[in-house]
């Protein structure tokens, strides 16, 4: 029988529990869909410890890639046998067979292989967001990045240098510091020096146009402190815990900056939206511009394992579960 990863109560990585499941038929606008390989992602953690509740039992997981096996009725730009990818919720993509809405699928094309498409929808869709939507990179501006080796800092290092900007990356280790250089980051910053101070010296004094933090609580002052003004704090994650509530005047106090809490499903809430973003982003995966660097698989059954190494950043890039 077909298997899928599901908790009935929110706590640690042991609360993932392998569990047999019945898939039945596609219904009307739905795809059933076999997976080759499902996308790793730290949103997961935030679901699996209640973070950011669901209901329970639950599934986990938001992005895969696999082949359509059956379509329901009214489905008619999909077809058995298509090769396709997804980022979607409620998170249920933990599994090997499943049945999802069509719109949410998006046709893989012949040079990008499966692996890559499961890696990619929710960091590469998020990297667009970030870069073209949330504070549209422009060349010539400086950005900080946070967790640059990371598997949404890789792409969006690569993607922000495509675009001209000089990208300043956040990292813990040396080993990734190479990683995220290896990825077009100019400057380095460690992630226990003085934040705000290294990048004012870095920019002689300015500051930077636009940080995309998906550090969250401990990050969120030095990050306000290295903006330039009017610069844009991108807020997009919480490693370390959520932003606590802050007032206003620190915003009018630093030059007059923005600031946004931005979630991926904001922006591809409709099929055209949906198609725009992934087709950028495939178009440069495709060209070679953006590289998707598959660094750990972990099979199915071992997602509390994967689970662990990510939480304790023992991984670097983006990681896959095969079923």
């Amino acid at each position: 029988m077909p298997t899928a990863i599901r908790f009935a109560r929110h706590g640690g990585p042991e609360v993932l529990e392998a569990v047999e499941v019945t898939v039945g038929e596609p219904a009307a606008g739905e795809v059933r869909l076999r997976h080759t390989a499902v996308g790793l992602n730290f949103i997961d953690t935030y679901h699996r410890e209640g973070l950011y509740p669901l209901p329970l039992p639950s599934g986990i997981g938001v992005e895969a890639a696999g082949v359509v096996e059956a379509v329901g009725p009214g489905v008619e730009d999909l077809a058995v046998g298509d090769r396709v990818a997804y980022t979607s919720r409620p998170p249920a993509s933990y599994c090997d067979v499943r049945l999802a809405p069509a719109a949410h699928m998006v046709p893989l094309p012949a040079g990008i292989d499966d692996e890559t498409g499961a890696a990619m929808m929710l960091k590469g869709l998020t990297a667009w967001y970030l870069l073209r939507r949330s504070y549209p990179v422009r060349a010539g501006d400086t950005v900080l990045l946070y967790a640059a080796a990371g598997g949404v800092g890789q792409i969006a290092a690569q993607w922000a240098k495509h675009l001209g900007a000089r990208v300043i990356g956040v990292v813990s280790t040396d080993e990734k510091a190479a990683v995220a250089r290896a990825c077009g980051c100019d400057e380095i910053v460690m992630a226990d020096e003085d934040i705000a101070a290294r990048v004012r010296a870095l920019t002689d004094g300015e500051g930077v146009a636009a940080v995309y933090d998906s550090v969250g609580r401990d990050t969120f002052t030095a990050s306000l402190d290295a903006l330039r003004p009017h610069g844009v704090m991108v807020s997009f994650g919480n490693a370390s815990g959520p932003v606590e509530p802050f007032s206003l005047l620190e915003l009018a106090s630093r030059g007059s900056l923005h600031v946004t809490r931005p979630v991926l499903f904001d922006f591809i809430g409709t099929r055209e939206a949906l198609l725009a973003g992934s087709g950028e982003l495939m178009a440069l995966v495709e060209a070679g511009v953006i590289r998707i660097n598959v660094s750990q698989r972990y099979p199915l059954g071992a997602a509390a394992e994967a689970h662990r190494d990510l939480e304790a950043r023992r991984t670097t890039g983006q990681t896959v579960l095969i079923p």
